[in-house]
C-alpha cells in the first residue's frame, strides 16, 4: 500500500506540477542560452537567415562563417547570478564568457582601410574571418536578461544591441566611423 501511495503521489507531483517547473524565467534564459550550445535548429535558422542574406560573402565564405559562429555558441559559457520577479516582470542576471573578437574585428578594419589595393585580388571577407578565428581570448559580460509574464507563461525580451554583441563576440567592435556595428554589419563586406 506505501508503494501504491509513493508512486501516485509521485505522479500527482509530476503531473501537477510538471506544466510550471519549466516557466520560471532563469529556466527560460538557461533554455535560451542552451540553444545556443546545442545548435539548437531555431539558432542555426536564424544564423543561416543572417548569412545567406549577405551578397558580399560567397557561399564558401558562408560556410565558413555558419561554421565558426556555431563553434562560438557551442563554446559560450554562462553562469545564472540571480533572478528577480516584480509581478509580470522579472530580469536574471546571467554572466556569459564568450571569446572576443572586438579587437580583432577592429584591426582587420584598420588594416583593409589603409591597404585597399590588396583587396581587390583578395577577398575582404575571408581576410577577416581568418583573423577572428585567431582569436582565443574570452571576456566574461554581465547581461540582463528581461522576462515579461504573458498568459502565465514567461517569455523573453527582446535583447539590446549590446546584449546582442556580447552574445556574438563583438561587444566593442567598430564600423569606419568608430561606432559600434551589429551582427549584420559584421559579416558584411565593406568594398567602395
Amino acid at each position: 500500500m506505501k508503494k501504491i501511495f509513493l508512486g501516485l503521489l509521485t505522479l500527482i507531483l509530476f503531473t501537477g506540477c510538471g506544466s510550471n517547473m519549466g516557466n520560471t524565467p532563469t529556466k527560460q534564459v538557461e533554455d535560451f542560452l542552451g540553444k545556443y550550445q546545442t545548435s539548437d535548429s531555431d539558432v542555426m535558422s536564424d544564423l543561416e537567415d543572417t548569412i545567406s542574406s549577405l551578397v558580399t560573402l560567397n557561399d564558401d565564405e558562408q560556410k565558413e562563417y555558419r561554421d565558426f559562429m556555431k563553434e562560438h555558441y557551442e563554446d559560450m559559457q554562462y553562469t545564472i547570478k540571480d533572478e528577480k520577479i516584480d509581478g509580470d516582470k522579472a530580469t536574471v542576471e546571467t554572466e556569459i564568457s564568450v571569446r572576443n573578437y572586438a579587437d580583432a574585428y577592429n584591426e582587420s578594419e584598420e588594416y583593409y582601410l589603409k591597404n585597399k589595393d590588396k583587396f581587390k585580388e583578395e577577398s575582404y571577407p575571408k581576410y577577416r574571418l581568418e583573423k577572428l578565428k585567431e582569436v582565443s581570448k574570452t571576456e566574461t559580460y554581465t547581461i540582463n536578461f528581461h522576462l515579461t509574464k504573458v498568459a502565465g507563461m514567461w517569455k523573453m525580451d527582446n535583447l539590446s544591441e549590446d546584449d546582442e554583441a556580447k552574445l556574438n563576440g563583438f561587444y566593442g567592435a567598430k564600423d569606419f566611423s568608430g561606432t559600434e556595428v551589429s551582427q549584420d554589419t559584421i559579416t558584411n563586406d565593406k568594398m567602395d
